[in-house]
């Protein structure tokens, strides 16, 4: 059995940073290249059915080894880096024993992963790390989770004493962008549920996730000499700072946490003449996201009002709904998710994500979709790492979901 670390550091070496900008499926090309590494792998193992079609969309099917019906499960993870931050070249660092003292990811540049700011490195003392040298992000958000998705396939075949039913894999693009499940095909996926393998800290376990909106403010001004521009001069980055300034102060991504949503400036590029603002906008509570909706909307109405001239345009998206609706009426499948770890000795932490994944958007596509833990930390940047016993230990979870699954459905 190949090693679970070769695999991710394989997978790793790749580029596949999605890009926002681009309507294509997938958004960049290079994404093609891990796709088809994994169908190459997938087959290799012993997969069954391994098909990517014209989108980049990789699924292939383990078939069961009872003879008696059980549901069809599914796990899925993306094969798409985030666009936040650059994921070309990477050169990942591995820190045996870590001793829970900083590590040193970029001596040039005094770059340094420290637990006085990362306090959840504690979580991993005396495992083994695996970092970024500080330039670029690791690639753990999903990489790992893939690495742990086909070990765990190649295992239970290898291991044919571990009994289980059909257990259908896919691997998507564009998550990070927020398209990664649009063109999923449910039903020639053909699970009954799934789990997608997203989360970071061990145990992790989420069938909650935010709803999600994405907003684009455009000011428009006017531009004439600075020396005669006295009751002419519109300047369209000073209308966006007052913008900015009559949103909610505190209900920021830096200032809240839990079930707390926020107005999340992320994007902003301004001349006199036309400046562009872009947000995303997140809620757990279903009102409470259409209000903070409406506030932006108004915000926007009342200063065109005060400004005597529709300057500010505002275009709001929705982007996905919070799955809880769709998984609460089918609550047996985080139940086995949960045993799967306590029969591991992990400690179950179910909570709400403060994001979202594919499996929100999957669960209202008919396929419910809660998220388990991948292991990485600090996703999404220079600081982003993973414990190698952490990608084992969701490995491991996969593979008693199977198990506890079929064992559940055996006795009806």
């Amino acid at each position: 059995m190949q090693n679970i670390t070769d695999r991710f550091l394989r997978y790793i070496s790749i580029d596949t940073q999605s890009d926002p900008n681009n309507p294509a499926f997938p958004s960049t090309e290079k994404q093609w290249d891990l796709a088809n590494l994994l169908v190459k792998e997938l087959k290799e193992i012993g997969m069954k059915d391994v098909t990517i079609d014209e989108n980049a969309y990789v699924m292939a099917t383990l078939p069961a080894n009872i003879a008696y019906e059980v549901p069809t499960i599914g796990f899925l993870a993306h094969f798409d880096t985030s666009p936040d931050f650059t994921a070309e070249n990477v050169n990942p660092q591995i820190h045996k024993n870590y001793d829970g003292k900083e590590i040193v990811l970029n001596e040039k540049e005094n770059i340094i992963l420290s637990p006085d700011y990362f306090d959840d490195l504690l979580l991993y003392k005396g495992q083994t790390l695996i970092t970024t040298d500080g330039n670029t992000l690791l690639g753990a958000d999903d990489k790992a989770g893939i690495a742990e998705i086909i070990s765990a396939m190649e295992y239970l075949i290898q291991n044919p004493d571990i009994k289980h039913g059909t257990i259908k894999v896919g691997f998507t693009p564009d998550e990070e962008v927020g398209k990664g499940a649009h063109k999923f095909d449910v039903e020639k996926f053909g699970a009954d549920w799934a789990y997608t393998m997203d989360g970071s800290q061990v145990g992790e376990l989420e069938y909650e996730n935010f709803n999600a909106a994405g907003a684009k403010v455009t000011i428009s001004g006017t531009i004439v000499h600075p020396g005669y521009a006295k009751g002419k001069m519109v300047n369209s980055m000073l209308i966006a700072a007052d913008f900015i300034k009559a949103l909610p102060a505190n209900e920021v991504p830096e200032k809240t946490e839990g079930y707390e949503g926020f107005f999340h400036l992320h994007g902003m590029n301004g001349e006199v003449e036309k400046t562009e603002l872009e947000y995303i906008i997140r809620d757990h509570d279903m009102e409470i996201f259409q209000n903070r909706k409406k506030l932006f909307q108004e915000i926007a109405d009342q200063m065109n009002k005060d400004l005597g001239s529709d300057l500010i345009d505002v275009e709001i998206k929705d982007q996905y709904f919070n799955m809880r609706e769709k998984v609460e009426p089918v609550m047996h499948i985080v139940d086995i998710a949960e045993e799967a770890m306590k029969q591991l000795d992990i400690k179950p932490l179910i909570k709400a994500i403060r994001g979202g994944t594919d499996g929100s958007q999957l669960s209202y596509k008919g396929l419910p979709c809660p998220n388990i833990f991948a292991g990485g930390h600090n996703f999404h940047g220079r600081y982003e790492y993973v414990a190698i016993e952490s990608m084992e230990k969701a490995r491991d979870v996969i593979i008693k979901i199977a198990e506890i699954t079929t064992k559940k459905y055996s006795k009806k």
